[in-house]
Parts: structure tokens; sequence; C-alpha cells
């Protein structure tokens, strides 16, 4: 993601986790092999979008984050959840697909 539209336009449609992160967080760096595994499982149902909070404090304090990672649940452009902290496999996926 290069810019804050571009972003506007990755959450418009579908079903989409945007998840909040930073380098120096020991939490996040376990979280993203997690992200990537569903990703590549549910490219077909599901879009996931990584902000660096630290590039990107606008989006950041649009969702008031305020730890990482962060992750906001969008579905056809509307926010339907947000999760704080590391999230598993099989509860994200839940999460994402069954339970939203």
């Amino acid at each position: 993601m290069e810019n804050v539209a571009e972003f506007d336009e990755l959450v418009k449609e579908g079903k989409v986790i945007v998840n909040f992160y930073a380098d120096w967080c020991g939490p996040c760096r376990m979280f993203g092999p997690v992200l990537e595994e569903v990703s590549e499982e549910h490219e077909d149902k599901l879009t996931i979008v990584k902000v660096n909070v630290d590039n990107f404090g606008e989006l950041a304090g649009r969702f008031n984050v305020r730890s990482v990672p962060t992750s906001v649940l969008y579905d056809d452009g509307k926010i339907v959840g947000m999760k704080l902290g590391f999230q598993a496999k099989g509860p994200l996926v839940r999460w994402a697909l069954v339970d939203n």
C-alpha cells in the first residue's frame, strides 16, 4: 500500500482484514506469518491489508489505534469488527469468514 487513497480503494469490496502493525512490535512479527497463511489459503474470499502505524499515522488515528497489532475487519466497505493483539489462525479465519 502506497497511500491513504489506495487504502480506501482496497477496503471498498469484499472481506478485508486491515492489520495495523509496527516493525518494532514482537507480537506483530509473530502475527505476520499467520496473516500470510490466511491470505494464501483464503485469497478468493479474503484480502489482507497491512498498515505500518509508523508510516501511516493518519490511518492509525482514523481508527483510534492505540496498540499493535490491531485488526479491523471490513465487509464491502463497512467496518464489521475489530480485534486487538495477536490472533491464532483458526479464530482469525472464523472471525473473518464465519462470524461476520
